[in-house]
C-alpha cells in the first residue's frame, strides 16, 4: 500500500554517469528543497566516480556505486530500491546534468502530497536551446506512448523530472535499463492502475562548458 499524506517522506534520486562538473551543483541545489538525496554512480570513469564519492564523504548525499555502467534505467532501479528500503514514501528523480528547473521541485512535491498514490510527471516546456531533432523524436515517442496507455495520462514519457510513489515504483517489473526506462516505467505504472499527474516545467539543454553531457542514443 502506498503511503498516505501523513507519512509523506520524499527523497531525491539522481542517476549519474560521468557528470563530474554538474553533479555537486545539482545535489546542493536540490538539498535546498529536500535534504535526503541518493546518488547512484553508474560506473563512471575515475573523475566522475571521485566527484560522487566526495558527496558521500561530506555527508550531503547517500552514495551508491555500481561496479559497471548499466544505463540510466539500471541506476534508477537501484536508487528506487534504496529509497524504498530506507522508508521513503516518494522518490523525486532528477537528472544529473542540470537541465531541469529545480525551482519547480516544490510544485512537483505538492502534487505528490495532494495525490500520494500518483506518479507525478514533469511536462517539459522547452526553450530555444532544445535541438529540433530531439523535439521531433519526442513527439513520435509521445504518440506511441498514448497508444500504449489508451489516452493522455502520460503527457511526456521522456522527461526524467518526476516523482515516483513507493514502494510500487521500486517493485514494478521494468525491462529497460537505459534511456528506454523512463517511458517504460511510466507506461507500466499506468497499466498497474497508478494514477498520474502532469506538471509543466521548463527544461533547458546544458552546454558542455556547464557540465552538460548527453548519453541519449
Amino acid at each position: 500500500m502506498n503511503a498516505g499524506p501523513s507519512a509523506f517522506r520524499p527523497c531525491v534520486v539522481i542517476p549519474s554517469y560521468n557528470f563530474p562538473v554538474a553533479i555537486r551543483r545539482v545535489v546542493l541545489a536540490v538539498r535546498a528543497y529536500v535534504p535526503d538525496v541518493i546518488v547512484v554512480d553508474d560506473g563512471s570513469s575515475e573523475e566522475g566516480r571521485a566527484a560522487i564519492a566526495a558527496l558521500g564523504v561530506e555527508g550531503i548525499a547517500t552514495v551508491h556505486h555500481r561496479a559497471a555502467n548499466g544505463g540510466k534505467g539500471a541506476a534508477v532501479k537501484d536508487a528506487l530500491r534504496l529509497a524504498r528500503d530506507a522508508g521513503f514514501s516518494h522518490a523525486l528523480q532528477v537528472d544529473a546534468d542540470g537541465q531541469h528547473t529545480l525551482e519547480d521541485i516544490p510544485r512537483m512535491l505538492e502534487a505528490a502530497r495532494d495525490a500520494p498514490t500518483a506518479l507525478i510527471l514533469g511536462q517539459p516546456v522547452f526553450d530555444e536551446s532544445a535541438p529540433k531533432a530531439r523535439l521531433v523524436g519526442r513527439r513520435i515517442t509521445i504518440f506511441w506512448t498514448r497508444l500504449e496507455v489508451g489516452g493522455s495520462a502520460i503527457a511526456d514519457p521522456m522527461c526524467g523530472f518526476r516523482v515516483y510513489p513507493l514502494p510500487v515504483s521500486a517493485e514494478v517489473n521494468v525491462w529497460g535499463d537505459r534511456m528506454d526506462f523512463d517511458p517504460e516505467i511510466a507506461v507500466r505504472l499506468v497499466w498497474e492502475g497508478v494514477p498520474t499527474r502532469n506538471v509543466e516545467t521548463r527544461v533547458r539543454y546544458v552546454s558542455a562548458d556547464d557540465g552538460g553531457v548527453s548519453h541519449f542514443h
